[in-house]
């Protein structure tokens, strides 16, 4: 990887995680529509820009032959888990949630790990279950005294943390498996629009500015979602395991600071321990991935060796 194409990879993953992180601002200017008819908006005015983007790139062939049965079945899961994280996100943000939908965010890569391990097999590293118990006990401190909002960040955490894991194993491209999810999602969303649309209870048409904020919308979406597929491309691993911490990082400050969210003790005991885990996940993910390529490089030179 030349340095040009790390320092482009890390452009573009700061961007996709900055868009994710200021959404909130967004959804807000949208506080006037439901939650629902904010997601099937989101999914058809996405599904209409990935078709010009796939067509564009003439990406269709590689999309058609990636595509079976098991694949569809996988993706039709998927779809699902993302449809429900998104819709949650969407009331959370709208009903002045924000700081749980955050906390969310901050969870799941540590749901990642302990999906990794339950359902791949994969081995714990010593300090992730460090990470991870602390992680935990924030979320059971959350549970005895802020049960009321707990729900929204382990619905958060866990629907992204299960989509991530069946877009691991599914056998299909970032942009296909976002295709064609979007492809699924797009008719029951577009029936719902159009019969909201017929019983007068429909936003589009009503207010031009609302329209244009809907319609963008799938930039708004689509747009990070590239970004961050080309920026895993070109960055280690190590790199993304820090970037995914700028998104809810942003969601908390813009919670705090901009709606004006109450920060109560309780939130700062249980973000503090969330913050924490997430640093010594992070600081793990660096090292063991400085160990790798220290590894690599040992095992080419005695390979190279005469």
């Amino acid at each position: 990887m030349t340095d040009n194409g790390a320092r482009g990879g890390l452009l573009l993953g700061l961007g996709a995680y900055t868009m994710w992180g200021v959404l909130p601002l967004y959804f807000r200017l949208l506080a006037s529509v439901p939650a629902l008819e904010v997601l099937a908006h989101r999914v058809v005015w996405s599904a209409v820009l990935l078709i010009l983007v796939v067509s564009v790139m003439r990406r269709w062939g590689a999309i058609r032959a990636a595509v079976n049965a098991r694949t569809i079945a996988m993706l039709v899961a998927s779809a699902v888990l993302i449809a429900i994280n998104w819709l949650i996100y969407i009331w959370a943000v709208n009903n002045g949630q924000t700081l749980a939908g955050s906390l969310g965010y901050f969870i799941n890569p540590l749901v990642n790990v302990a999906l990794g391990v339950a359902i791949l097999g994969e081995r714990l590293r010593k300090w992730q279950g460090v990470a991870i118990a602390i992680a935990a006990v924030g979320v059971i401190i959350m549970a005895l005294f802020a049960i009321d909002t707990l729900w929204i960040s382990l619905t958060l955490a866990a629907s992204f943390g299960i989509y991530g894991l069946v877009r691991k194993v599914v056998a299909i491209d970032s942009l296909g498996g976002l295709l064609i999810e979007t492809l699924l999602l797009a008719p029951p969303s577009l029936i719902f629009l159009l019969v909201a649309a017929g019983d007068g209870t429909g936003a589009m048409g009503r207010d031009l500015s609302i329209d244009v904020l809907l319609v963008v919308l799938g930039v708004i979406t689509a747009l990070p979602l590239l970004m961050f597929a080309a920026a895993a491309r070109r960055l280690p691993y190590s790199v993304l395991a820090l970037l995914q911490y700028v998104a809810p990082t942003l969601q908390f400050f813009v919670a705090v600071a901009i709606f004006g969210e109450p920060l109560r003790p309780l939130h700062l005991v249980v973000f503090g321990l969330i913050w924490i885990g997430c640093a010594i996940f992070a600081w793990d993910s660096v090292r063991a991935s400085r160990t790798a390529r220290r590894a690599a490089r040992e095992a080419l030179g005695a390979t190279a060796a005469p």
